[in-house]
């Protein structure tokens, strides 16, 4: 089965009971795919979390899926991995930020797709991307 990495704009629907995306991930879970999150998109969500005028009832949300979600920590070569992919793209004229070229040194470490709809990682090498927020 696939495993899919969840970027921020992935993780913070899944708060939303019958949310199509949260049904989806939760529908692949089923099926024996794995959804997992790196540290600094968890940071991203967990904020959004907490600044949420619904901050109590997503918090009970999240409580529910974090035990199905594998948290990812970031590794020395992660780092190492990310600033590369920043100068390459920069390069290029591009801009990829610091968690966001962490995420993608996630994904890319582990061959996992990543589930976002932020289209700076389509110009990464060997990237695998897919946007499940897309209408079909």
């Amino acid at each position: 089965m696939t495993s899919y990495l969840l970027d921020t704009n992935h993780a913070s629907p899944l708060v939303t009971p019958g949310h199509p995306l949260r049904d989806r991930v939760l529908n692949e879970l089923q099926v024996g795919s794995s959804s997992l999150i790196a540290v600094p998109a968890l940071a991203e969500l967990w904020f959004g979390l907490l600044a949420s005028r619904r901050m109590l009832r997503n918090l009970a949300e999240w409580q529910l899926l974090e035990p199905k979600i594998d948290c990812l920590s970031i590794e020395e070569m992660d780092g190492k991995t990310a600033a590369s992919l920043q100068k390459l793209l920069r390069n290029i004229g591009r801009d990829l930020k610091t968690p966001d070229a962490l995420i993608a040194a996630v994904a890319l470490r582990y061959d996992f797709v990543l589930l976002t709809t932020d289209l700076d990682f389509s110009p990464i090498p060997g990237i695998k991307l897919e946007n499940w927020l897309l209408p079909k």
